[in-house]
């Protein structure tokens, strides 16, 4: 608190000070501070909201219709009773909210996932104890909460509750300096003394007068009551409370009372919005539906350490900020429209829009000029006079009245000409227009040369001028000596200028300076050509422009989200304003802020004007830490309060991280990653931030809270591990590592059965060539047996042959000599003396030649060598006979015809006949050889 004492003594001195200049006593009511409105709409619930309360961690909480509303200064939530009954009242203590409704009261308290449950404390009370009672007041006292309905109040302490009961119907209890006070309907103020309840005042005065609170200052008690104002009470002696506000709540229903540190009053009233008053009842601001309340009945209000008010309404909820340097003029009934221009003339304030020029009475109310019906763009005070720049020429204003002193349309700017007295040149609608102010009134003529609109006017020298075009182009303008005609206008779109379009020109110091839609360049004389300004792109930004009047020295630049107040060219800072006060109501592209006096100074906005003092210094904006709201894995909560590092799963399907910062005002939040080598901030477009589809491994992820002026909190880290895939995890290495010795010893197992089986193979691969070549060895050996049979064989039957051949050649050779003998026996018969012995020796000399056992001998071996050749040439020839066969055989052993006589005992001729008819035996062909066939006869 000590640290912001400084600053909360500016504030204030601030708005006395904007008090003083403008107004007077109750005038001020007319003007408010910022508020803003919450509908239906953006919480979310219940039109009624009939308590508030603020939690120590900058949480608000609302005692809605349809139940518990919180607020955390980004998002509404709504949690309901069990029975879903209408919240009256709220109260928060700690980390406990303690609400009041129809037959319950209990509290609300987070559990570690951040999520609020619900406690009874009704359920320990008989049901008739509390039957047909609603709980409209919590408040409490030391250690002690207070639930007040009409007909008793509970007193819940140490987990125990007290049922204490007043004598009539309880309208609300106050704790002043430790003490409980309890106003009744009829029978004045108790206090509570040991659980007894003592008469305090007892007064005609508060009797029916429904008092609403009790509150003291000065040593005095002031008693707020609904019907009948404001009491004094001092020293036994009760008594009006005299100011200006009494009277006034006594018409408009006073419901709700609070105070400021400042000790300024705050009255909420049924019938006309809140007033805000100084500690003596004297009227500063009246905020209510005719200035943009959403609704005029106040159900609740709270005041925080800030000085931020929260109303509970009717319909709907509202905050203002009373700490706030600024003071609003709202025009709600839309008849203002566009506001372009305010000015403070002989104490008047005069306001001119789209829709024509105005001026606010000794009331502030709002006043239409006749005869200004149309656009206005400029109002200045010029040789003590009022000029008003409009759509239809240039008046002046004299007694709320207007004179058309110019008919050149469009008045746009108006600048004095530099050394020159009682000289100005106007931009218009068609070029340029002199204004000279003469003894008998004001002298106006077009200088001629262009028609062309010109919006921007700035004096490089006495003679020499810039103009922008109001849509393209920049010019060079030189006029005469006298100021009647321009001597030379010259276009400078070609001489360096980024873009043509939406052209503005400033005069800083000693530069021309021209803003772009590219950004801020300068004029450089020496080059005749324009040239690039770094500073001011730097300082002020490519896309900021100024928006301030030329003879302001703290110069008022607009950019994208707010709009700085910086001295030049130190670009020192004074103070920025940021664009909650100006959202979606600022005019774009004509933003204008007007000078009133010394110091304050007017933003001109849609439907009204925002009033400010740019002395002050930059805003000490304090932004908080975020905390972590909930944190969701799969849209399941995990306990946020011990939480460190948060392990999820590798494949997540979301990772939600949802923050808070109650006590920061007009804030986003924004998240970084500082694992990455170049961490940079993204805004949240929300509280939450949800993640998928991370890679495993560790991160640490910042949130900061952040807001439109660039302030920004301390991070708030969060480490975050994915853990790896199961393959990838000490069991999955594991499950690998088993599975690879495994696999090892599988192969290992199979590799010996594999080579028992290659060998087994082998062998029996071995033993199968070895029994192929013990088979084909016996097979070589058994054919190289044959063979030797074979040979033998052939040796036998080559031997035989030759026995054979040995023995015809031998019967060849013995037939030959007995042939022979018998010749020479026959030829010496006659030797013979005995006839009979001749005869005995010729017979036995044919019987040796014919001998039959000899040619059976024969015959077997000619058998045995040529296979049974005799039966086979038998069977395909059975006529032969056994001569015949005969001769065969003796043709197939090749012997010649004169070697088979002897055989036969018979002629060469007759062997030759004999061959004749065996080849007709054997059915041989003329040219068949007998030899060849017989030869070759299987």
């Amino acid at each position: 608190m000590k640290s912001n004492r400084p600053i909360l003594l500016r504030l204030q001195m601030c708005m006395a000070l904007l008090c003083c200049l403008l107004f007077q006593n109750r005038l001020v009511a007319q003007y408010a501070p910022y508020f803003q409105n919450y509908d239906l709409s953006q919480y979310n619930a219940g039109n009624q909201n009939w308590g508030i309360s603020k939690a120590e961690d900058g949480r608000l909480y609302v005692a809605n219709s349809k139940g518990l509303l919180e607020f955390d200064g980004l998002k509404w939530t709504l949690s309901m009773l069990p029975n879903k009954t209408t919240l009256r009242s709220v109260h928060a203590v700690g980390k406990r909210i303690y609400i009041g409704s129809y037959e319950e009261f209990g509290y609300w308290e987070r559990n570690k996932f951040g999520q609020l449950n619900y406690t009874s404390l009704t359920d320990s009370l008989k049901p008739e104890g509390i039957l047909n009672e609603e709980f409209w007041q919590i408040i409490s006292m030391g250690d002690a909460v207070i639930f007040r309905s009409f007909l008793n109040i509970y007193i819940y302490q140490n987990d125990q509750i007290k049922k204490i009961e007043p004598p009539s119907t309880v309208l609300s209890c106050s704790v002043i300096d430790g003490d409980l006070y309890i106003s009744t309907l009829s029978n004045g103020i108790f206090t509570l003394k040991n659980d007894q309840l003592i008469s305090f005042i007892d007064r005609k005065e508060l009797i029916d007068a429904k008092i609403i609170t009790i509150t003291k200052t000065n040593d005095e008690l002031l008693i707020a009551t609904s019907l009948r104002g404001i009491f004094k009470y001092n020293n036994g002696i009760l008594s009006p409370f005299k100011s200006e506000i009494n009277p006034i709540l006594k018409e408009q229903q006073l419901n709700e009372f609070s105070e400021m540190q400042n000790g300024n009053m705050i009255f909420g009233t049924i019938k006309n919005g809140v007033y805000i008053t100084d500690p003596n009842g004297n009227l500063l601001f009246h905020i209510h539906k005719e200035n943009g309340l959403i609704n005029n009945t106040v159900l609740s209000q709270f005041v925080d350490d800030d000085d931020q008010l929260w109303l509970g309404l009717d319909n709907g909820l509202a905050s203002a900020n009373l700490r706030s340097p600024y003071l609003f003029y709202n025009d709600v009934s839309g008849n203002l429209g566009a506001v372009y221009d305010v000015i403070k003339y002989n104490n008047t304030v005069y306001i001119g829009s789209n829709t024509g020029l105005y001026y606010l009475d000794a009331d502030n109310a709002l006043q239409f000029i006749d005869g200004s019906q149309g656009q206005v763009w400029d109002l200045n005070e010029i040789e003590g006079d009022l000029l008003c720049g409009h759509n239809n020429g240039t008046y002046l204003v004299k007694e709320n009245q207007l004179q058309l002193i110019s008919p050149h349309t469009g008045g746009w700017v108006i600048k004095k000409v530099l050394g020159t007295p009682n000289t100005y040149i106007q931009g218009t609608y068609a070029g340029l227009v002199r204004f000279k102010k003469e003894p008998t009134g004001w002298t106006v003529r077009h200088l001629g040369k262009t028609t062309m609109p010109i919006r921007f006017l700035v004096f490089e020298d006495a003679y020499t001028a810039w103009v922008a075009h109001a849509y393209k182009g920049l010019y060079k303008v030189r006029f005469d000596s006298a100021y009647e005609s321009i001597v030379e206008l010259r276009n400078y779109e070609d001489k360096g200028l980024w873009s043509p379009y939406n052209v503005r020109v400033n005069a800083l110091k000693n530069d021309i300076c021209i803003k772009t839609n590219e950004g801020w360049q300068k004029y450089e004389p020496l080059l005749d050509s324009i040239v690039p300004y770094p500073l001011l792109n730097r300082n002020f930004g490519k896309s900021s422009y100024i928006i301030s009047e030329d003879d302001i020295a703290t110069l008022a630049v607009k950019n994208k989200n707010k709009i700085n107040f910086k001295t030049f060219p130190d670009n020192g800072v004074k103070s920025s304003l940021s664009n909650k006060y100006f959202e979606t109501r600022l005019i774009l592209g004509y933003e204008n802020i007007s000078k009133l006096k010394d110091s304050l100074f007017a933003l001109s906005l849609n439907n009204g004007f925002m009033l400010f003092d740019n002395t002050l210094s930059p805003d000490s904006v304090e932004l908080y830490q975020p905390n972590f709201e909930n944190i969701l894995i799969n849209k399941q909560p995990i306990a946020i309060d011990t939480v460190k590092t948060v392990e999820l799963p590798n494949r997540f399907q979301a990772f939600t991280v949802a923050l808070t910062s109650p006590k920061s005002k007009d804030h986003f939040f924004e998240y970084a990653i500082a694992s990455q080598d170049t961490m940079h901030w993204y805004k949240m477009e929300n509280d939450k931030l949800e993640f998928s589809n991370i890679s495993y491994g560790d991160y640490e992820f910042l949130f900061r809270t952040a807001n439109q002026l660039g302030n920004t909190s301390t991070p708030r880290s969060l480490k975050v591990k994915v853990l790896p895939p199961w393959y990838r995890s000490a069991q999955g290495y594991l499950l690998f590592a088993a599975l690879l010795v495994s696999t090892l010893i599988l192969f290992y197992i199979l590799h010996r059965k594999k080579i028992k089986k290659e060998q087994r193979l082998l062998q029996l691969k071995f033993e199968a060539e070895q029994k192929i070549i013990l088979k084909e060895k016996t097979i070589e050996n058994e054919r190289r047996i044959v063979e030797l049979k074979n040979e033998s064989l052939q040796n036998e039957v080559k031997l035989k042959s030759k026995q054979l051949a040995n023995t015809a050649m031998a019967l060849v050779k013995k037939n030959e000599t007995l042939l022979e003998l018998k010749r020479e026996i026959l030829l010496h018969k006659n030797s013979f003396d005995n006839y009979f012995s001749y005869k005995n020796i010729i017979k036995k000399i044919d019987s040796s030649i014919s001998h039959k056992d000899e040619w059976k001998v024969f015959e077997y071996n000619f058998n045995q060598v040529h296979e049974e050749f005799f039966k086979d040439l038998k069977s395909k020839h059975p006529k032969l006979t056994a001569k015949d066969l005969r001769i065969c055989a003796y043709i197939k052993m090749n012997l010649s015809t004169k070697e088979i006589a002897p055989l036969l005992n018979i002629s060469l001729r007759g062997v030759e006949t004999q061959r004749y008819r065996l080849r007709g035996k054997l059915g041989l062909d003329s040219d068949q050889s007998l030899t060849d066939y017989l030869l070759n006869f299987k």
